[in-house]
Formats: C-alpha cells, structure tokens, sequence
C-alpha cells in the first residue's frame, strides 16, 4: 500500500480492534502488498486490512474455518471475537489468531510436503465453488498481450511470456490430470512455520487444478516428497507458475518489492527451465 493508505489502514485496524474490546496501542507491520498484514500489541491478534473493494475476505474466513474443522494445517480467526468481517473508511478487516513463528529453517521438505498434503486431503472434502486455475492463466496472459499494462516488457520477452502461457497451458490441461480444490499460491512466504507445525494462510487464491499446480509454488525438495506426483506435469506446472509471476511483476501497477529486477531475473529462468526441457520452441 501506498505510505498514506497504510497509515489509514492500521487506524482503522487498531479502531477495530478495540471496539470489539481488544486493546491495540500498537501495530507492527509482518507484510505490505495488496493487503496489509498487522500484529496488533498488547492484545496479540493478527490484523489483515485491505480496500473495501477486495471482496473476498468473507470468503478467506469462512472457508479457513471449514478447513480447521477438518482438520487441516491453517491458520484461524482470533477466538476472541466473532469471524467476521469489518468494514470502516474504505477498508474491510479480518481478525486472525497470531501465532508465534520459528526459524523457516526448521520447515523442512518433508514437513512441507505433509502439511501440504493434510491440506489437500481436507480440501476435498470441501464442495467450494471456485475459479479454475486456467483463470488465473488466463490473466495473466491478458497482462502480457496488454502494452499499456506492461509498457516496460520487451517484444522479445513478451513473446517469451506469451508462448510460454500459451504452450504449457494447454500442455497441462492436456494430461487429463485429476483436479481438486487447491490452495492457489501455497509458497513458504504463505506458510507459517510454528511450534505446532506449518499452518497455511492467504486462502483467497484458492482455484481447482491438479495437485502439481499448487507443489509448482513449493520448493523443489517438497515434491520429492509428496506421493502420488507426475513429475513431468510437476516440471510443467513449476515453469508455468514462473511464467505467470513474472508476468505480473511488468504490470505497471505492481508494488511488490524489486520487482522489476525479478521479473528480470525470473525471464532468463524461464528461458533456462525451457532449454532444459527440450522446450525452447515456446518462446
């Protein structure tokens, strides 16, 4: 968020909070993207403040509680208060439990690897209607053939982007892989490493693919350790999601921090990924 934004955004955390009888004298920043995410000090709960106009906090709440219910690895709303959402000055609020975090390095592959999967198993006892994971595909590549969303993006590295959407989309979408309900973007920055284990958080990207479209956001370790993987579906998936994230670090409106300097770095990986696979014909 703009500097502005997210002074009116803690406010109007920290005014939450307390009118439901939490003190909040304080906030410290964890993650400023699209959403800001707040510790609110003394009363320890975890704040997620966003523009009245993103839409699915409702929905990150509901299901979260539905996933705990069936016992999988994530994070909950505060117990304290009633789950649900708050709107004040333009913003909607969601009020989490804080869980006190341990070293990442301590989250190793295999411990991945099974919260990841205990996630999934509850997924599918889920009936949750949610977008495809082409959807999100498809943004993406509408992002790409956008000069004025992407004015900074070379013709050369446009078609790069474009083809490689394009030619590994319907390559996945070709395996007939069996699909569930995913969580979306489950990278470590989207797993809390706690005392009780990994829990995962930041459910509003959830959509419906095959498993090995989630794994492609893990580290490569984990899906060594995932039983049941296609690992050329996997090797697919990985250099797809790659795609699309850097299609999206060359929007102009993107905030996330440096980058430009990653979508940089991230198109020579693609273009490495695609050579070790024999796929140079995609760009």
């Amino acid at each position: 968020m703009q500097a502005s934004e997210a002074s009116r955004a803690m406010a109007v955390a920290m005014s939450t909070a307390a009118s439901l009888g939490l003190t909040a004298d304080d906030a410290i920043v964890l993650h400023d993207s699209n959403k800001l995410t707040l510790r609110l000090l003394p009363c320890d709960v975890l704040a997620r403040v966003a523009p009245v106009a993103y839409q699915v906090a409702e929905f990150e709440l509901d299901l979260a509680r539905r996933l705990a219910g069936a016992g999988s690895p994530v994070a909950v709303p505060d117990p304290r208060v009633e789950p649900r959402v708050h709107e004040r000055d333009g913003f909607v609020v969601t009020l989490w439990t804080y869980y006190e975090p341990v070293a990442q390095d301590e989250l190793s592959p295999v411990a991945f690897a099974g919260a990841l999967g205990r996630l999934h198993a509850g997924m599918r006892t889920l009936d949750v209607p949610t977008p495809h994971f082409t959807d999100r595909i498809e943004e993406a590549q509408q992002l790409v053939a956008s000069r004025d969303r992407t004015p900074e993006l070379a013709d050369a590295d446009r078609r790069l982007l474009d083809g490689t959407l394009r030619n590994l989309r319907r390559a996945v979408c070709g395996r007939g892989a069996a699909e569930q309900l995913l969580h979306g973007e489950p990278h470590p920055g989207n797993v809390l490493a706690t005392k009780d284990g990994p829990l995962f958080i930041d459910l509003e990207t959830c959509c419906r693919g095959p498993v090995e479209f989630d794994l492609a956001h893990a580290p490569d370790e984990a899906g060594e350790h995932y039983p049941g993987v296609d690992q050329r579906l996997l090797r697919e998936c990985r250099i797809l999601v790659l795609a699309m994230i850097t299609a999206w670090r060359w929007d102009r409106a993107d905030q996330f921090p440096d980058g430009r300097r990653l979508g940089t770095e991230w198109l020579g990986q693609i273009r490495a990924a695609l050579g070790r696979d024999g796929l140079d014909a995609l760009g």
